[in-house]
């Protein structure tokens, strides 16, 4: 399954919970996760979607950390069993 497929199944998901996803993008600043999430209770995450086997590239892993230093929630969810992971226990 594709980063792109998966991405898709991941805003599929969350907006059948009750949440909202948008695309994350920022100009000029590569490397940011792929997704915001907001949950119907408020809570938002940072969400870097990748296939089983992809790894994060070194921008990515700067920006992450950066993000995370800030003290907000960033989940790297590999394939579609750690969406369907991350769906129940986010919306639980």
């Amino acid at each position: 399954m594709s980063e792109s497929q998966i991405e898709k199944s991941l805003s599929e998901k969350v907006k059948a919970a009750g949440g909202l996803t948008y695309k994350f993008c920022s100009p000029n600043n590569p490397g940011v996760p792929d997704r915001i999430v907001i949950t119907p209770t408020g809570r938002i995450l940072f969400v870097e979607l990748k296939t089983e086997v992809g790894r994060l590239a070194k921008i990515q892993a700067w920006q992450i950390k950066r993000i995370q230093n800030l003290g907000a929630e960033v989940r790297v969810l590999h394939g579609m069993q750690e969406v369907r992971e991350f769906i129940a226990e986010v919306f639980k």
